[in-house]
Formats: structure tokens, C-alpha cells, sequence
């Protein structure tokens, strides 16, 4: 039976109804990480009414995290995460049943986890390697989830694997070396921020559930607080990419935890790695190393830096020719370049993605965007005599 008083906001909705009410009293939601997007995320499902919420963590509760991990109290402090949303969603709504796990993710446990009758995963997680194995396991079993991402004052929020949909290994083919990511400890994020990002994760999956509405599949919001905008980027599904039968490639992420590890050009000089836009039908990925080389043949790309101002006067390549925060590309698109090679750059090679994304919407050709993997974290180490 439905709580008519509880969810009666929900069933005085056109859109949701005492159908759609007991659909999401039947649903069963995953949620990766109870942190700063878990916590918002995790609390508006349970009020909401999700008949079953399974939450994964294996972080204690500290001081830190009450800046932003809502769903924790000062009293948990010291306690296990997973347990601590647990309790909460408890005092919140003790219709909810809650299954959790006290450990990490990892490619050992994730099968027999995600095989637990799961309709939608939500992705809180804070690191690449268990966000591309949340990816290849939702691929291989068939299992829609919800992306979310944050740092400083920008986050992102996709659906992936949604009836068919594009997958976030169709839109980050390759992931950007391990030392050229930041945490949000390293970085830093506002506090309101994944109260933003949690919520919107949360009204996807809410939508999936009730089949209101369209999702975020195939286009990537990203919301820039800082200066309020939001900007939504289409992509396709990869039509040609191989696709996903185990996961081999998730296992190498996690080994010794040295994911993603650049080789030295010695290591590579024999091997042919097809480049991005021959995976994927869209820009290019470049390493510094080639970049250099292919400059010293002649080659005279456009280089745009699409980092933060702040980013770009602390340290910069010398030739640049423009720079543009990422989410501002759109503004000066008309005064780029078409006939000449455009390399992008950023930290670590992700924003630069993401601008490429953008400049492809609205026309450029692929086949002359060249995103430079690894950014500038990798370019000091390549070439330093470049930096300035």
C-alpha cells in the first residue's frame, strides 16, 4: 500500500500518480558512495519512497566531510559511512529498505553486488577507476546509471546505458593519467555544490523510474556555480567501439592502484595505439611527447588553453594562442580557426575533452581537434622548456 498522506505531493502530480508512487515503492536503487553526492542523492530517494536503497562505502565519517556529506551528523563522526546514511534514512523514512556494504568497490565484489536486483546504479563515487567499473559492469549486465561528477565550482551529471544508450566509456574513450587527476582535497569544492549535483542524480533516477519526462542520456549537463550557468553537450553512442564483454580492463585500473600509468615513450615506440577519433569517430587524442615531435616537423596547430585564468597565469606553453575557461568555448567558437589544426589543452586532459565536445557541436571537424592527454601536468614533465 501506498502512504497517501506521506507521498502526497507526489501523487497530486499528473505526471506520477499512485501508479507512478508505487512504481518507486517497487524500485530498487544502488547508490556508489554515501559523500557529498551520495548524500543528496541518497536522501531524496529514500524520501521519495524507493522501496529498496543498497549504499556502498567504506569510509568513516570525518569532521571534513559535514561541510558538504549532508546526510552525516556530528555524532557519526568516526562511524562507517554506509552505516550512517543508513541511520539516517531511517529517521527520514523507515518504509525504505536499506542494504549496505562497509567496503570498497572493487572489479572482485562489483558482479555479485550489481546482481542483486538492482533497476538503476547511482554514481557518488569521487575516482576514476571505480567510475569506468561501474561503466563496463552496468555495459555487461545492462544496468542504466546515473553519473555524477564535482570539483571546485563545477560538476556534471549524465544518464548512461540507458535502453541502449551511450555509455561514459563513449564519452571518455581514455582515462587521463593517474597522477594528473586531483581529489577535492586537493582541489577543493563549495560545499553546496554536490547538494546540487546529488539532487539532480537524484531527480533522474526518480524520472527513470516513472518514465516522466526525457533523461540525460546521450547529453551531459555541466553546471558551472560559480557563475550559474548550465550548459547541456549532446554525444552519440559509439556505434563501432568494441564493446565491453568483462572486466579486464577495470581490473587493470585497480592493479596496485597505479590506474592509468603513463609509459615512457621507450616503452611505446613499437606499439601503434589507434588514436581517439579512430576509436570513436570524433577528435583526437595527443600526447605531449607527439605534439612536440610533430612541431618540429612544421606542424602549426592552433593552440587554445582552456583552463581557469587562474590556472593559466601560474603557469603556461609558451606558444598559446588563446585561452577560454572550457564551459566558454561556445562564446569564441566563431573566431577560431577552421582551416588549421586546433589543439586544446587543460590540468589534465578532461575539461580539454569537453571543449572538444563543444566545439564538435557546433561544427568543427573533428579530425582537427587534438585533445592533449594528460594536459599540462604531462606537457611540464615532456617538455618543460615550453612552460612559462
Amino acid at each position: 500500500m501506498v502512504d497517501i498522506n506521506r507521498y502526497a505531493r507526489h501523487i497530486s502530480l499528473p505526471q506520477i500518480g499512485i501508479q507512478g508512487q508505487k512504481n518507486i515503492s517497487k524500485s530498487n536503487v544502488l547508490v556508489i558512495g554515501a559523500g557529498g553526492l551520495g548524500s543528496p542523492a541518497i536522501l531524496y530517494l529514500a524520501a521519495a519512497g524507493v522501496g529498496r536503497i543498497g549504499i556502498i562505502d567504506f569510509d568513516d565519517v570525518d569532521i571534513s566531510n559535514l561541510q558538504r556529506q549532508v546526510i552525516h551528523s556530528n555524532s557519526a563522526v568516526g562511524q562507517n559511512k554506509a552505516e550512517s546514511a543508513k541511520n539516517r534514512i531511517k529517521e527520514l523514512n523507515p518504509e525504505v529498505e536499506v542494504v549496505i556494504w562497509k567496503h570498497r568497490l572493487t572489479p572482485e565484489n562489483a558482479i555479485e553486488i550489481f546482481q542483486d536486483g538492482w533497476d538503476i546504479v547511482v554514481d557518488g563515487t569521487d575516482n576514476l577507476p571505480t567510475r569506468y567499473l561501474i561503466d563496463d559492469l552496468c555495459s555487461i549486465i545492462d544496468l542504466p546509471w546515473v553519473y555524477g561528477s564535482i570539483y571546485r565550482f563545477e560538476g556534471q551529471v549524465s544518464v548512461f546505458n540507458f535502453n541502449g544508450g551511450p555509455s561514459y566509456r563513449d564519452l571518455f574513450p581514455e582515462p587521463p593519467p593517474t597522477e594528473s587527476v586531483p581529489s577535492c582535497a586537493d582541489g577543493g569544492v563549495l560545499g553546496v555544490l554536490p547538494g546540487v549535483i546529488g539532487s539532480i542524480q537524484a531527480t533522474e533516477a526518480i524520472k527513470m523510474i516513472t518514465g516522466v519526462g526525457q533523461l540525460l542520456s546521450g547529453k551531459l549537463l555541466i553546471y558551472d556555480a560559480e557563475n550559474m550557468n548550465f550548459n547541456r553537450l549532446n554525444f552519440e553512442k559509439v556505434e563501432d567501439r568494441k564493446q565491453i564483454q568483462d572486466l579486464s580492463l577495470a581490473m587493470k585500473m585497480f592493479v596496485d592502484e597505479g590506474w592509468c600509468q603513463v609509459k615512457a615513450d621507450s616503452d611505446n615506440r613499437d606499439v601503434e595505439k589507434p588514436s581517439t577519433a579512430e576509436q570513436n569517430n570524433m577528435f583526437q587524442n595527443i600526447t605531449p611527447a607527439d605534439c612536440v615531435k610533430r612541431r618540429n616537423e612544421g606542424w602549426s596547430p592552433f593552440l587554445l588553453d582552456v583552463r581557469s585564468k587562474q590556472e593559466y597565469e601560474q603557469v603556461r606553453i609558451s606558444f598559446t594562442d588563446m585561452q577560454i575557461a572550457h564551459e566558454e568555448v561556445l562564446s569564441v567558437a566563431q573566431s577560431l580557426p577552421k582551416d588549421r589544426d586546433i589543439l586544446l589543452l587543460c590540468r589534465s586532459g578532461m575539461r580539454s575533452q569537453m571543449a572538444a565536445l563543444f566545439l564538435m557541436d557546433c561544427g568543427f571537424d573533428g579530425n582537427k581537434l587534438f585533445n592533449i592527454e594528460g594536459g599540462i601536468l604531462l606537457w611540464s614533465q615532456t617538455s618543460p622548456a615550453d612552460i612559462e
